[in-house]
């Protein structure tokens, strides 16, 4: 056979094979996502570097994720590409992101933290982008026809506050932002004492970015009283600051008595309890202020999920360690990284059900509203966002998940107070 003869026939040879990898759909190289499966590409935002709260854990629990899945060749055959967006706790910030979100095209936004829900929502729903999962500070979260919230935000949490406190507390402060989304924690905080017949809590707003709180903390003390009073502060990051200018009250304004001392979860014999929400007291605040001899040693708080060392954590933890590398933003203990952690297992399900090579933001979302269920291992009830699985709250319409966990600081970890969830749908529901 001559070399021009054998060089035709190896050519043949070739472009046949090739043509029958492409019909059969085989010759993905090994270890690569895919194959004819188009990538998905979604954005997970949040602030970071700003003087009020921030949660820089997100994002970076995202591309964590996204590492995690795609080495595992993707989510049903589809690359995961994170985009990722500061939005600086301004309206003009989450407006940015949303308008980024939408030019590049991404099919959702997950596992996302904003306080400006009006300037984000309109151009994600202009655009017909789903928001999965977002941390549930922002009204529109729970109005937005294309929120598929994960937990039940601050309404929740504020209601189950009340619950928690009420079992304890003869009087209550609640020091909180002086903001729009701040006036409505009061009368959710009231709901869950008053359905203990509590007399309702004295509101003290107070501005959310202040160096100090002194004189916000030496009114919260002075309505709390003294034996079985409560302080609650929820203003996110400074909430820390908030404390310890209560700490640094003179003994004769706090009784002489500090709270984690002398009893049973820190109660002394005259003390006043402090207390909070998730998100503005975590374990990794407790960790930053002491541990055991922490200021929040004794302290209540309402959480939406399972305490931080519950066994259901496990696979999220085990991502983190093996793909956030040292990465130190993405800490497990955070409630921040555990809802990017939930929202992200929603949108693996969704991809998951499609079983498509292409996806479309308008997919995901009509997914979602046919009512394609979600199990997460027991960190939140099923989820479904179904319009008869909603909780249709005045406020919050789009709640589907309404159960909170009762927690408290004892020897510096978050623990649980008592055993599994506590549901405060009928509580967020009488909230007026």
């Amino acid at each position: 056979m001559t070399g021009r003869r054998m060089t035709s026939l190896l050519a043949y040879v070739t472009a046949t094979a090739a043509g029958a990898s492409l019909l059969t759909g085989c010759g993905v190289i090994p270890g690569t996502t895919g194959g004819s499966r188009e990538p998905v590409t979604v954005m997970t935002w949040a602030p970071d570097g700003t003087r009020a709260t921030n949660q820089p854990g997100m994002p970076a629990m995202a591309q964590a994720y996204a590492r995690w899945v795609n080495a595992s060749g993707g989510i049903d055959g589809h690359e995961l590409k994170i985009l990722t967006c500061n939005e600086q706790n301004t309206s003009a910030g989450a407006a940015a992101c949303a308008r980024r979100a939408v030019s590049e095209k991404v099919v959702a936004v997950v596992g996302s933290y904003s306080q400006n829900g009006r300037a984000f929502m309109a151009p994600l729903e202009a655009a017909e982008i789903p928001y999965i999962g977002g941390y549930g500070v922002s009204e529109d979260e729970f109005t937005s026809p294309l929120s598929y919230p994960v937990n039940g935000g601050l309404a929740s949490l504020m209601a189950g506050h009340g619950m928690q406190l009420a079992e304890d507390c003869r009087k209550v402060s609640l020091v909180r932002p002086d903001t729009l989304a701040g006036d409505k924690l009061p009368d959710l905080l009231n709901s869950g004492l008053r359905k203990s017949s509590h007399d309702g809590a004295t509101d003290i707003p107070a501005v959310e970015d202040a160096a100090e709180y002194t004189a916000q903390a030496k009114r919260a003390r002075a309505k709390a009283g003294g034996e079985d009073g409560c302080v609650a502060a929820v203003l996110g990051e400074r909430t820390q600051t908030f404390f310890d200018s209560f700490r640094r009250l003179p003994a004769q304004e706090r009784d002489d008595s500090r709270n984690g001392q002398d009893g049973e979860d820190g109660k002394g014999a005259e003390s006043v309890r402090i207390s909070s929400v998730l998100g503005s007291v975590s374990q990794p605040v407790v960790d930053r202020t002491g541990g055991a001899h922490s200021p929040f040693e004794g302290a209540y708080v309402t959480g939406w999920y399972p305490e931080a060392n519950d066994e259901r954590w496990g696979p999220m933890r085990k991502v983190i360690k093996d793909h956030a590398f040292v990465d130190n933003r993405v800490d497990p203990t955070d409630a921040g990284v555990q809802t990017t952690w939930i929202a992200y297992t929603v949108l693996k399900k969704v991809i998951e059900s499609l079983d498509t090579d292409s996806i479309s933001a308008a997919a995901v979302a009509h997914a979602l509203d046919r009512g394609v269920e979600i199990d997460t291992g027991g960190l939140t009830p099923k989820l479904r966002w179904r319009y008869e699985d909603m909780l249709g709250a005045p406020r919050f319409p789009r709640i589907v998940n309404h159960e909170v966990t009762f927690q408290v600081v004892r020897k510096g970890q978050l623990v649980a107070q008592k055993p599994g969830f506590v549901d405060v749908g009928d509580t967020v529901l009488g909230a007026p």
